[in-house]
């Protein structure tokens, strides 16, 4: 039997164009903190011309692998007029600390202005579906595209170059970026890996885990080592400095293996997440 679906229903993502052209960007909570230079307010921002506005957490994996998407996007289009802000949804209890945050933000390259939505209240003002969740508004505050989920990059960058050409139609735009991913690819075919797994909060000793995926990542706070046994031989231990998101094994393709997990004492593991990959 053919297991593979296509990456988008892998993910749970959707792209939508909005169904009416008056639906305008929900402003900004003035009390709500920052890191990086704050905008003055969403029509200010707007007025300017076209802001993406990405909700991500920086230690949730489908969050992680479309940041270097919007990163790029950003160095790209800024100096043609876009801007980019990005919020915080924390997911961990960890992700509302503005240290740990910051910290985060400059591990993964992220240089845009980030606001932490500690209370979940933009999350909710814009109808957030997931981690991630992407807005493009136009130049005027009215929505021109929205996606949720990982994928449709090339969509996405393609709304962000139609909302340019509105206001210039003869400035040079690069072409779309390629995938970084097998599995970015428009219609790449992909199978769904193994669910996201939360050990006990009290987990003392080792966690044995068979999975099956593109790749396995561990949400960990504290500070240590996490040492790492794949299919019962020894793999590079990863040494984790704060809390965040790592990396334990990345694979080609869509692969099956046993993962054993020994982290220190100092640490804790608040997810084990999988990659989708390829057939």
């Amino acid at each position: 039997m053919d297991t593979a679906a296509p990456a988008r229903a892998a993910v749970g993502c959707r792209a939508v164009r909005p169904e009416r052209d008056n639906i305008a960007a929900p402003d900004l909570p003035e009390e709500i903190e920052w890191i990086g230079e704050a905008p003055r307010s969403m029509p200010v921002a707007t007025a300017a011309g076209p802001v993406l506005v990405h909700f991500f957490d920086f230690a949730q994996l489908n969050s992680v692998r479309t940041l270097p998407y919007v990163c790029e996007w950003t160095r790209r289009y800024q100096p043609h007029g876009l801007k980019t802000i990005g919020v915080q949804a924390p997911r961990f209890p960890f992700g509302a600390d503005r240290d740990a945050v910051a910290a985060g933000l400059e591990r993964l390259g992220v240089e845009f202005p980030v606001a932490i939505d500690a209370d979940r209240r933009l999350w909710h003002a814009y109808g957030c579906e997931g981690w991630p969740s992407l807005f493009l508004w136009k130049l005027g505050g009215a929505l021109a595209w929205a996606h949720f989920g990982e994928g449709e990059y090339r969509a996405t960058e393609e709304a962000v170059q139609a909302e340019l050409r509105e206001q210039d139609a003869l400035q040079t735009l690069p072409d779309p970026m390629d995938p970084l991913r097998p599995t970015d690819a428009p219609g790449a075919r992909v199978i769904p890996p193994t669910p996201e797994f939360f050990p006990d909060e009290k987990l003392t000793g080792p966690l044995e885990l068979p999975y099956e995926a593109g790749g396995a990542y561990a949400t960990v706070e504290g500070s240590g080592e996490l040492a790492i046994e794949l299919d019962g031989a020894s793999a590079k231990s990863v040494y984790v400095d704060g809390p965040g998101l790592y990396p334990l094994a990345e694979h080609p393709r869509h692969e099956s293996h046993a993962l054993t997990l020994k982290p220190s004492p100092d640490l804790r593991v608040h997810s084990i997440s999988f990659a989708a990959g390829v057939p």
